[in-house]
Parts: structure tokens; C-alpha cells; sequence
């Protein structure tokens, strides 16, 4: 039984022992950007580019407001637009479907593998119709989706596929990174993303020249220069600051990573052989593991539980697309089972670059504890 004596405190996320880390680094940027008065565009945000342009393997890297503004910018500059239909896993966060609506396209839910959590190939080919343009496969808690079986469909049916890589930052499907693997990328630099700004933040990057170029002039209010615009864009770009403060977390994202990778695998360990279901990627996919998510029966009363234990968890996500208010006429009542089993049973574990192995053993004893008991 837990004691006074061995109780600890696991934060869900560790982000105030990055920062501190990183502060005075943080601190010259900040101090940066302010001496060269560059907020808007400018030469900070064309070296975050091109730096993480570089690091995903991929020509062009445009940044951008968020990342809802990055699925949108890049559906709407592969020419998605009102009248097509763009199929979504219904097992991911609400901006996935609400970016497909911003572009006047309307989202068609599919249902997820439940060992990967990501979308079920051949539930996808049931939800085509004549509409449909696009897929946003999305790499569900930094687990890559089956990407041959996506590209397959999508060459077949002349689809343009935009992977949502906003939990994904440096994952890999058979040796090559996400966002790159498709038409287009969208990434998300949310303060508790795998890189995280101080603030919003997006990237669309891609190997198309002229998606980059018009997702550029489309978060930039359509601009051909300064006062002329030919095209109605957007104002959703990138600031200044928050480019500058990611270059200073990029060079430490591999390692941020590695420590991920490593404490899952120290949960796989400990959990799985106790029959807790957790994630199975698809093969040649090799997670980041964004999230780190098992399956639990009464999922409040066990996130009470170790929440009294000092652990502390989260769900992600308890309303699948499909069943959410706003989606409701979308969809009807027809029903995704895998995604609907999952929205009901997975809790998310502490997990982030900055979690000690013995924080990560101490949230393992307390799972078992409970799940036992």
C-alpha cells in the first residue's frame, strides 16, 4: 500500500522543469527579438523554417498562427473547398473536424484501429463517396498511422492526404518522418506538445512548391506585396517570438524524444505483462509517444484513485467527433464502435522529455496498485 513515506508527486506534464531549463536561453531569445523589433514574419521566423523544414526532411516549412490554422491552410491550398468531403478519424481532438468546416468542406468520421488508435484503413475506404477529396490521417499520440495503406487509397481515388501531425513531432513511418509523407503536414507548437511554444503556434511543411507558396500567401491576408492581395487570405502567421523560442527547443527535441520513447518502453514493461492494454503501433511506424494511453474499466474512480497518489492523468478524448454536439448533424446515430470503446476506457499516463525513470516507476506501482484492487 502506498505510505506518507513513499508517496510522490508525477505532474502529467513536467513543462515548469523544461522551462527551467531553458530560461536563460529563453530568456537571450526573447531579448532578441525584442532588440531587432522583427514580430511579424521577418528573418526569426524564416530560420525556424528552414530549420525544422530541415529536421523533418521536407523543401518547404511555412509557419503559421496554430495548429487548426495549419489543417486548414493546407486542405484549403490543395484545393478543398465547399462541396467536397474530407474524411477524419472521429477518435482525435475536435480541431481535426472544425478545421475541415473552416474551409467549407464538410468532415465524414471514420471509425480507428483499436491496437493503434489511429484510422482503420479499411473503415476509410467504406466512408469514399464521388465527394470525397482529401484525408486527414492523424497521428494519434504521436503514434504514426498505417501510411501505405492511406497512400494506396489515396492514389487510387485521387486524394489528397494531409497528415495532422500535431501530437507527432519527430515520428517516423518506415525511416521517414511525418508531415512529410503526404501531400501535406500540419504540425502544432501548443505549449505542451512535444515542441511546445510560449504561447500558439503552426507549421505546414510539404514537397509541394506551390502548396507552400500558397499556404504562405493565405495566412498572410493573400498578399502579392505589401498592398496587394489576389486572393482573400487570412491573418495566421507565425509571430516572431514564438519562432524564436522554438529554434531554441528544436535542437533539443531528439533527446526529448529518446526520453519518451525510453519511459514507454519502461511502461510496455511493466504494464503489459499485468494484461493493461496500451498502444500497438502499425507496423514501421515508431511512435513519440505525445500521450502514453491504456485502457481502464471505471475510468474516474481510477483516475480519482491515482490522482490520490499524487499521479496525475488526463483523457484524450472522452467525446468522439461523431458524437459531439456540433458534429451531430454530420453523422446521425451511426455507430463507430472501436472509436466510441475507446473514448470510454483510455487514460492518459504522465509522460513528457523531462519524466525521471523513477517517477515513471512510481506511476507504474501506483497503476498496478489499483487496477489490482
Amino acid at each position: 500500500m502506498t505510505t506518507v513515506a513513499t508517496r510522490q508527486r508525477v505532474p502529467f506534464v513536467n513543462l515548469g522543469r523544461q522551462l527551467e531549463q531553458l530560461r536563460p536561453d529563453l530568456i537571450a531569445a526573447f531579448e532578441m527579438v525584442l532588440d531587432s523589433r522583427a514580430f511579424i514574419k521577418g528573418p526569426h521566423v524564416a530560420a525556424f523554417e528552414a530549420a525544422f523544414a530541415e529536421a523533418v526532411g521536407v523543401p518547404h516549412a511555412v509557419g503559421c498562427a496554430n495548429g487548426t490554422a495549419a489543417v486548414s491552410l493546407a486542405l484549403q491550398a490543395a484545393g478543398i473547398g465547399p462541396g467536397d468531403e474530407v474524411v477524419v478519424p472521429s477518435l482525435t481532438f475536435f480541431a481535426t473536424g472544425e478545421a475541415v468546416c473552416h474551409v467549407g468542406a464538410t468532415p465524414v468520421f471514420c471509425d480507428i484501429d483499436p491496437d493503434s488508435y489511429t484510422i482503420d484503413p479499411r473503415a476509410l475506404e467504406r466512408c469514399l463517396t464521388p465527394r470525397t477529396r482529401a484525408m486527414v490521417p492523424v497521428h494519434l499520440y504521436g503514434t504514426p498511422c498505417d501510411m501505405d495503406s492511406l497512400l494506396a487509397i489515396a492514389a487510387d481515388h485521387d486524394l489528397a492526404v494531409i497528415e495532422d501531425c500535431a501530437q507527432a513531432h519527430f515520428a517516423t513511418y518506415r525511416g521517414r518522418m511525418v508531415g512529410g509523407i503526404g501531400t501535406a503536414g500540419s504540425f502544432s507548437f501548443f505549449p505542451g506538445k512535444n515542441l511546445g511554444a510560449l504561447g500558439d503556434a503552426g507549421m505546414v511543411v510539404t514537397s509541394d512548391e506551390d502548396l507552400a507558396r500558397s499556404v504562405g500567401k493565405l495566412a498572410d491576408h493573400g498578399r502579392l506585396s505589401k498592398y496587394e492581395h489576389d486572393v482573400i487570405g487570412y491573418n495566421q502567421r507565425l509571430d516572431g517570438l514564438q519562432a524564436a523560442l522554438l529554434s531554441v527547443k528544436l535542437p533539443h527535441l531528439a533527446d526529448w524524444t529518446a526520453r519518451r520513447r525510453r519511459v514507454a518502453r519502461l511502461y510496455d514493461a511493466r504494464l503489459r505483462p499485468a494484461g493493461i492494454k496500451t498502444i500497438t503501433p502499425p507496423p514501421g511506424a515508431d511512435p513519440v509517444h505525445h500521450l502514453y494511453v491504456i485502457e481502464v474499466d471505471d475510468r474516474p474512480a481510477v483516475a480519482a484513485r491515482l490522482a490520490g497518489m499524487g499521479v496525475e492523468t488526463g483523457v484524450h478524448y472522452p467525446c468522439p467527433l461523431h458524437r459531439q454536439p456540433a458534429f451531430r448533424s454530420l453523422h446521425g446515430d451511426r455507430s463507430l464502435p472501436h472509436a466510441e470503446r475507446a473514448a470510454a476506457r483510455v487514460l492518459s499516463l504522465p509522460i513528457c522529455g523531462e519524466i525521471t525513470d523513477d517517477e515513471a516507476e512510481y506511476v507504474c506501482d501506483r497503476v498496478l496498485e489499483v487496477v489490482r484492487s
